[in-house]
């Protein structure tokens, strides 16, 4: 919503262009963007138009034709702007934004007169020394003081475009009556604002998109918010079609509801805290016998057959060699065999290797 305030703004269409620069095209070993024409002065053949060039254009120029403002539903506007009134009522969120209101005796803040004067405090209070005495009566003077020493010179050009000095914002008076002459009694106190209740401005309820306005209500415009927007219960006379949102929750602390003895008895008891346990450090099954027992049970069944295959393999080596020692050896028909068969085949390797080891072509 703070966009619609803004003006719009943007580069001279004709910027970095008030020049006559052509290209010099390709073939002269320099780059093809162009090039101030003429000559006898250093202007010459320097680029132009670019946004890389000096006295050249900017990159996309801004244009007036930009999407400055932004729309926004009426029921979302409603909604928001009850929402930062129901705020300004919580302490806790009005201390928060910043504001003094230690001496503030009670949430909203309501002024007014008795009902025996005739006159409301909104014609009572006609000069600036009034107002100050009657923030200081109702505790806000330290407020309106916070926000008064806060102005400073704005860092930055800001101080050269009429925006030389920030403030801070100080109470917020809201009034009834248009004539009120109230707004002519606070209009010169620093960071103090007025705002009429049926024109009620969620920038100024909500400055920055910060709830928590400190609001200083008179009593006619206090009396009027029924009418503007309703409660739970009834609805608002003067906007048919605002139903004032419900809260969620008919208690919003959450501490006291969860602590309650009603919760308390259903819920189960607060866990201890668990120690994480440390992850086990992965290991090769390959080499670790346990590792590849959970993954294959059946892999120590198979691992005993074959040391059992391999014992009887020893066995039997060791049993050929020593009876070879002792001259008791007999070779055995499948021994026998397989020596005739490696005779036979040994002349038919011996020529393959001699026909190999000549030099030059080999023919197969």
């Amino acid at each position: 919503m703070s966009k619609n305030a803004r003006q719009a703004y943007a580069v001279a269409l004709n910027a970095g262009h008030q020049t006559s620069a052509e290209s010099w095209g390709t073939g002269r070993a320099v780059s093809r963007i162009p090039r101030v024409q003429g000559g006898g002065t250093q202007r010459s053949g320097q680029g132009a138009f670019g946004n890389m060039c000096r006295s050249g254009r900017m990159f996309a120029p801004t244009k007036t034709w930009r999407k400055w403002h932004r729309k926004i539903n009426l029921q979302q506007r409603r909604y928001a702007v009850s929402s930062a009134l129901a705020a300004s009522a919580c302490p806790p969120l009005v201390s928060a934004r910043g504001h003094k209101i230690e001496q503030v005796p009670e949430m909203p803040l309501v002024i007014g007169t008795d009902d025996s004067e005739d006159s409301s405090i909104e014609e009572i209070i006609t000069k600036t020394k009034d107002a100050i005495k009657l923030f200081e009566a109702i505790g806000a003077n330290s407020d309106a003081e916070h926000a008064a020493d806060s102005k400073k010179i704005r860092a930055g050009k800001g101080k050269m475009r009429n925006r030389r000095y920030t403030l801070r914002k100080g109470p917020l008076v809201v009034y009834a009556d248009s004539e009120a002459k109230i707004v002519q009694a606070v209009r010169n106190l620093p960071g103090v604002e007025t705002c009429a209740v049926d024109r009620l401005n969620l920038l100024q309820l909500a400055p920055g998109g910060h709830l928590g306005r400190f609001v200083i209500w008179t009593k006619p415009a206090f009396e009027k918010l029924d009418e503007l927007y309703g409660s739970v219960t009834t609805k608002a006379l003067l906007k048919p079609t605002f139903a004032f949102p419900r809260p969620l929750m008919t208690n919003a602390d959450v501490a006291q509801v969860i602590n309650s003895d009603e919760i308390q008895a259903v819920v189960r008891p607060a866990m201890t805290e668990q120690k994480e346990r440390r992850k086990a450090p992965k290991v090769n099954p390959l080499k670790n016998l346990q590792a590849m027992l959970q993954l294959n049970p059946y892999h120590e069944v198979h691992r005993a057959s074959e040391m059992r295959a391999t014992a009887a393999r020893k066995a039997a080596r060791e049993a050929k060699i020593a009876a070879k020692r002792d001259g008791t050896y007999v070779k055995s028909d499948e021994d026998k065999a397989k020596d005739k068969e490696r005779k036979a085949r040994k002349p038919a390797s011996k020529a393959f290797y001699e026909l190999a080891s000549i030099e030059g072509d080999v023919m197969f």
